[in-house]
């Protein structure tokens, strides 16, 4: 049984908050969903013994109590300008555009655990890697003709992506390719074999300090609060008599 200072938290209401606690396994959702009710009682009684009004089982006047609480006993540092410049020097990549690839592809359908096919497709590829190294303007003629990708009506073309947003073997030559360039052996993924063009590589474009500022302040305030309720809550729990369950953190949505 677990249990708040005397107060139990019925199995009935683990399993109705699971939902709100994705997890991998369902023991690990009802760990997760247990946890967050036994801070959920503890910030309300931590309420209550401070005066703070409210009616228990009505949802939004509960919220309000944990959020006036946590309010009322949490003061924090307002973080200084030197740390929103440290935060922007030590996570430039964050605040950079994406680089951006103006590609075409043409693709032989061969499932990896088709080796003939894999084999037909490879061939296939190389076949046409020769005739564009002597014609490359024919590339969208042959992705029309041969390409079992729906781009073919377009002459192979892909438009413009992004890393992640193709596989990752394509990803790769994609990354290592310059400007209008043939890829000059074929690339295997899991759909088959491609025959790849890169037209135009777009870098991306880093956010100025100024325009990331609000950004930053949000996510330091941000992590701020995170610890600062952690720790609360981990001290609330420490004075408390909690029973059935051991608090690793804390899992109160107003943490987030």
């Amino acid at each position: 049984m677990i249990s708040v200072n005397g107060v139990e938290i019925p199995e009935a209401a683990v399993l109705a908050e699971m939902q709100y606690h994705p997890a991998s396994s369902r023991d690990e959702a009802a760990a997760m969903a247990a946890e967050a009710l036994v801070v959920r009682e503890l910030l309300l009684e931590r309420a209550a013994a401070l005066g703070i009004a409210f009616h228990r089982g009505e949802e939004t006047a509960e919220e309000s109590a944990m959020e006036a609480l946590l309010q009322r006993e949490l003061k924090l540092p307002e973080p200084r300008d030197e740390d929103f410049e440290r935060y922007y020097r030590n996570n430039t990549a964050q605040f950079r555009s994406p680089d951006l690839y103006e590609a075409s592809h043409i693709l032989y359908l061969a499932p990896r655990d088709d080796e003939t096919a894999r084999a037909r497709g490879r061939e296939l590829a190389a076949r046409a890697i020769d005739r564009l190294m002597a014609r490359a303007e024919s590339f969208s003629d042959i992705a029309r003709a041969e390409s079992a990708c729906s781009s073919a009506g377009e002459g192979g073309r892909l438009g413009q992506v992004a890393a992640g947003e193709t596989s990752p073997e394509i990803d790769t030559f994609l990354q290592s390719l310059t400007d209008e360039q043939l890829c000059p052996v074929p690339v295997e993924t899991d759909y088959g074999v491609h025959v790849l063009m890169l037209h135009r590589k777009i870098p991306g474009v880093t956010m100025s300090y100024e325009v990331a500022l609000p950004v930053i302040q949000r996510r330091l305030r941000a992590h701020a609060w995170g610890m600062a309720v952690s720790q609360y809550i981990s001290l609330l729990a420490g004075e408390a008599d909690v029973k059935g369950i051991e608090i690793r953190q804390a899992m109160s949505p107003l943490v987030q």
